[in-house]
């Protein structure tokens, strides 16, 4: 099945497996959202990752696992971790975000990484992620086994300013927000109530947020702003430039027998981790330099 994206002006086309993307935005049933950025006259590539069993639902595979419900720490952190090394291995990568089973890689706007191939970015990335999946699985997982192959699909998309790459993180962690609510609300009726699923799905039809907020807090004293936030906000990884001390030892020690130590300090760029707020201002403001000089 191919899907097709229009955004602004940039058509793609992508073969991965679900649905299409309609003119201006996503669907809102389409789940798998990771970034990538790569734009080129004002242009942005992203790719989408989502892991999934059985070649439909995700669920399937965290059902499998036995995931914990609503989240789990874990299977989280590992998300994160894959999507470490994808940064640590493609230094164009500046940023990444990811929530559930997604996350979404966004590349630095003058990249020339494999000659802006689409099909190269998807599959390299996308391999990576899947394989560092695989790789680390046991680091956070312990002595549970992988029952089965976890698989990832990938999509690339352009986004011709910042300005459109912002709002596609911000809907992203909307996203993450609406469903973790609405999951803590139904897994709570659940396991804690004793409802079957389907009257917890008819318990929640037709509730606002503050009505999920409220019954949080009435049925089982839950101040949802309180949750972690990685569970509400999702994961943010970039690039955040920080000086470091050097400190170099002389091979030859000096006269007296002594060895002198040389220090100098360096800017250096690290792959930092934070859970926080990307809808707003604040975050952009303090971390200006992350799209370089483009300010659109």
């Amino acid at each position: 099945m191919c899907n097709t994206s229009l955004i602004g002006k940039s058509l793609m086309k992508m073969c991965p497996f679900k649905r299409p993307y309609t003119a201006g935005g996503y669907r809102n049933d389409w789940r798998g959202r990771p970034v990538v950025h790569n734009p080129s006259k004002e242009k942005q590539v992203s790719a989408d990752f989502r892991p999934f069993s059985d070649y439909n639902h995700s669920c399937v595979f965290s059902d499998a696992h036995n995931f914990i419900k609503p989240n789990d720490s874990r299977a989280l952190h590992l998300m994160n971790k894959a999507a470490d090394v994808v940064m640590k291995e493609f230094k164009e990568v500046i940023l990444a975000y990811g929530q559930s089973d997604e996350y979404s890689f966004v590349f630095r706007k003058e990249t020339n990484l494999y000659g802006r191939r689409k099909s190269k970015l998807i599959s390299t990335i996308v391999s990576l992620f899947a394989s560092s999946y695989v790789y680390y699985w046991g680091e956070f997982f312990g002595e549970k086994k992988l029952q089965n192959p976890p698989a990832f699909d990938g999509r690339a998309v352009l986004y011709p300013t910042i300005k459109n790459i912002r709002d596609y993180l911000s809907w992203r962690q909307a996203d993450c927000h609406i469903n973790n609510l609405y999951n803590t609300c139904f897994w709570k009726l659940v396991q804690d109530a004793g409802m079957s699923k389907s009257l917890a799905e008819e318990r929640l039809r037709g509730t606002l947020s503050s009505d999920k907020n409220e019954l949080l807090f009435t049925m089982f004293t839950i101040n949802y702003n309180k949750l972690p936030e990685m569970y509400r906000k999702g994961t943010l990884l970039f690039r955040q430039k920080m000086e470091e001390t050097i400190i170099r030892t002389s091979a030859v020690p000096m006269s007296n027998g002594t060895v002198e130590n040389n220090s100098f300090t360096k800017v250096v760029s690290r792959v930092t981790t934070l859970h926080c707020d990307i809808i707003g201002d604040q975050f952009w403001q303090e971390h200006s330099d992350i799209f370089g000089n483009s300010l659109s």
